[in-house]
C-alpha cells in the first residue's frame, strides 16, 4: 500500500513562512510527478504547484514567487517551501503522487495563516 505523509504544518503570522514536507513509501518515487494541492473550507481542491520526473516545476499563479516545490528523491520526499504567507492560504495541504495516470494522496496536513 502506498503511503504518503505530510508533515510540517501548523499556524503561523501573515508574511511568516512554512515548509511542508511528504514522505513517500512503497513506491518508485523516481518515477512519479509529484504535486501539492489544498483545500479551504468550503472550496474545491485546487493545484499549489507541481515537479515531474524531470525536475520541471509549475505552480499556481497565486502563489508565485511565494511557494517553491522541490524534491528529494534520495529520501522519497517532496517539500514545499512556503514564504510570505497570506490567510488567503489557509487550508488543508495534500501530497499527490501521478504516475501512468494513477494518483495517490497523503491526509493532508493544515496550514493556518492567522495573527
Amino acid at each position: 500500500q502506498v503511503q504518503l505523509v505530510e508533515s510540517g504544518g501548523g499556524l503561523v503570522q501573515p508574511g511568516g513562512s512554512l515548509t511542508l514536507s511528504c514522505a513517500a513509501s512503497r513506491i518508485t518515487f523516481n518515477l512519479y510527478a509529484m504535486a501539492w494541492y489544498r483545500q479551504a473550507p468550503g472550496k474545491q481542491r485546487e493545484l499549489v504547484a507541481t515537479i515531474t520526473r524531470g525536475l520541471i516545476t509549475n505552480s499556481a499563479d497565486s502563489v508565485k514567487g511565494r511557494f517553491t516545490i522541490a524534491r528529494d528523491n534520495a529520501k522519497n520526499t517532496v517539500y514545499l517551501q512556503m514564504s510570505s504567507l497570506k490567510p488567503a492560504d489557509t487550508a488543508v495541504y495534500y501530497c499527490n503522487a501521478n504516475y501512468l495516470k494513477l494518483p495517490y494522496w497523503g491526509q493532508g496536513t493544515q496550514v493556518t495563516v492567522s495573527s
